[in-house]
């Protein structure tokens, strides 16, 4: 799939969406819709919400939006006008370029906005709902990124030994990530009594001894994967192992039920029954499960009351947790039964098994 043909079918989801809603306009300028909409674009220059050049959308024309300063990299390197994004720039002090520039291409002031702003209304959970399912575009970029992710992990974790500190798991993997073009938009690192302290432990000096975390979110091409690992320095105790195994069948339980068309929830609600069997239903009180992934860390963190069904083509990372042990992988869920986009490669695996199907789950290293 070419960038253009991947860029006419998010136009046609957009101008479907813009005739449901009555408006005459969608301008996005988020940093997720940009890259979204330009098919792997970049209009930041540090991470955040919010992007230096947005993009009007109306009927029958497409547009870019920003200033001097950011012109001609957009010419360049993200390509706009050759997608066929005429650009409109202003002078770095012309404080209102940006307001006078969609009055004139939209004259009927109609517009949807992807971020509260009194340039229109605010339509950013509608404009996400059209990024949920996946072109084919981005199933392939999404799967490389998946790789990556998942090499610079765990080539990260099979370099750790006893002594170094979280900042440095950090910093190894941080270099890995840039080495191939990527980012990452969290990770996090816990070395054993902060592992079971902690269900978000940010990197600190702490020193390794026994065991140690490692995961995180990593992205490409604004595609977002998430993934988890474990180190032991020591033997790995068989009540560690069976929890851990506990852990992984409630997340492949969670992946199994991620089928196309059933609401949100009846994931959640198969996992939560897991918790209750092992009789650990407070454990369950204690995180989210995680949900939806792709152009952000979680489109939605699942609960019982999200609204909506899942969706051919969407990816997913769930993340169930006991104290001490967390299961987490990026899926994409397809017609015939999801896919893994992050999975182990040099770490060592083990076999689930749900029913009559079975999967390839990575292991707890023991490195000792």
């Amino acid at each position: 799939m070419t960038r253009k043909e991947e860029l006419a079918i998010k136009l046609d989801r957009i101008r479907s969406m813009m005739l449901a809603l009555g408006i005459d306009g969608v301008y996005l300028k988020r940093q997720d819709d940009f890259a979204w909409l330009t098919c792997g674009g970049q209009n930041y220059l540090g991470w955040g919400e919010m992007g230096n050049c947005g993009l009007l959308v109306t009927q029958s024309e497409t547009h870019a939006v920003t200033n001097m300063i950011e012109k001609q990299r957009m010419v360049d390197e993200e390509g706009l006008e050759e997608m066929g994004f005429p650009i409109h720039a202003g002078i770095w002090y012309e404080n209102d370029f940006e307001r006078k520039t969609l009055d004139a291409l939209v004259p009927s002031g109609k517009i949807g906005v992807d971020f509260p702003s009194k340039l229109g209304t605010n339509i950013d959970g509608e404009i996400k709902k059209l990024r949920l399912s996946l072109t084919a575009g981005e199933i392939e970029r999404i799967r490389q990124v998946g790789y990556l992710a998942t090499l610079a992990l765990e080539e990260t974790a099979a370099s750790l030994r006893p002594g170094d500190t979280e900042l440095e798991a950090i910093k190894r993997i941080s270099g890995a990530l840039f080495d191939q073009g990527m980012e990452f938009t969290s990770l996090m690192c816990a070395a054993d009594e902060r592992l079971y302290k902690y269900r978000h432990a940010i990197p600190t000096g702490n020193r390794m001894k026994e065991r140690v975390q490692i995961g995180g979110n990593m992205r490409k091409w604004g595609l977002t994967v998430c993934l988890t690992r474990y180190v032991n320095f020591v033997p790995v105790t068989d009540e560690l192992r069976k929890q851990y195994r506990i852990n992984q069948e409630i997340d492949c339980t969670l992946m199994v039920n991620t089928v196309p068309g059933q609401p949100y929830a009846k994931p959640l609600l198969a996992a939560k029954a897991l918790y209750d069997k092992y009789g650990i239903s407070d454990e369950f009180l204690k995180h989210h499960q995680g949900g939806p992934i792709g152009y952000a860390n979680r489109d939605y963190r699942v609960d019982f009351d999200l609204a909506g069904t899942i969706q051919e083509n969407q990816a997913f990372c769930w993340n169930p947790s006991i104290t001490g042990t967390k299961s987490e992988d990026t899926i994409l869920v397809r017609k015939q039964g999801f896919e893994f986009v992050t999975r182990p490669i040099v770490f060592p695996s083990n076999t689930v098994t749900i029913g009559d199907k079975s999967f390839v789950r990575p292991d707890i290293w023991e490195k000792f």
